[in-house]
């Protein structure tokens, strides 16, 4: 401890002990309340753009075509294609259901992502697993899809025995532990900086203001950074999503 200043254990940021509605059959921690408001926040976003159809669209209604052209242009057609436009309702929602959690990091009250959890990012990794081997198997048949997925175009036969092994592992294995890992490392480091600077700001504060304004205009300029990390983070999922989603289509993607 210096100058006042005692950082919490890493279990105490991570846990939440905290329990709201304590003693009824709805007591949950704050983790939980942050995934639930992510998918009323996801939900009433779109409903609200799309209560009120105009040929000119403003307020909310921009928004949102913005960001369905956004995940259309910059998510789908680099990535998949026209044939991936299909996907683009699904991808929509995994980004703004994404971005949401994250988002909660810099909420008073909350200050805290909820994806700094490995759960939800692990279901969502598992699921996107799931949905692009079910799309190649059904796209490719089963014995071309494994084969495509583990059998490179263009190597050496002496060399498949190393090959095969290494592309097994890493399309059916890896890929969903890097992507629940990706988000869910990004998010925890995140909220550590931002407890990090935010302690120190406090103990210089009790001490002498001055000192105090480095760390606190650092803090104010992090906050601001975890939101586009928020964002890229939900990006990142979605558009890796899209690439095995695409690769499962056809295997020249």
């Amino acid at each position: 401890m210096v100058l006042g200043l005692e950082f919490p254990p890493v279990s105490h940021l991570v846990k939440w002990q905290e329990i709201w509605f304590k003693g009824t059959p709805f007591a949950v921690n704050k983790v939980v309340i942050i995934y639930i408001l992510a998918v009323i926040l996801s939900f009433g976003f779109f409903f609200l753009a799309g209560r009120k159809k105009r040929m000119v669209p403003s307020g909310i209604q921009n928004i949102a075509e913005a960001a369905l052209d956004f995940i259309r242009e910059s998510v789908i057609m680099q990535t998949m294609g026209s044939q991936g436009l299909g996907w683009l309702p699904f991808l929509t929602t995994m980004f703004f259901f994404i971005f949401f959690i994250n988002i909660f990091e810099v909420i008073p009250v909350f200050q805290m992502p909820g994806n700094a959890r490995i759960a939800v990012p692990l279901v969502l990794a598992i699921t996107v697993w799931f949905i692009y081997n079910i799309v190649g198997i059904k796209a490719q048949g089963f014995f071309h899809y494994f084969k495509n997925s583990c059998v490179p175009p263009g190597v050496p036969k002496a060399l498949l025995v190393l090959v095969v092994p290494i592309e097994f592992v890493s399309t059916f294995l890896v890929r969903p532990f890097s992507l629940a890992i990706r988000l869910f490392a990004n998010m925890l480091a995140g909220h550590f900086i931002l407890v990090t600077f935010a302690l120190l700001t406090a103990a210089l504060w009790s001490s002498t203001y001055v000192a105090a304004i480095l760390p606190f205009g650092l803090l104010v300029a992090l906050t601001g950074f975890e939101v586009l990390v928020a964002g890229l983070q939900a990006f990142i999922f979605a558009i890796l999503t899209a690439v095995y989603i695409g690769g499962s289509l056809s295997p020249e993607h």
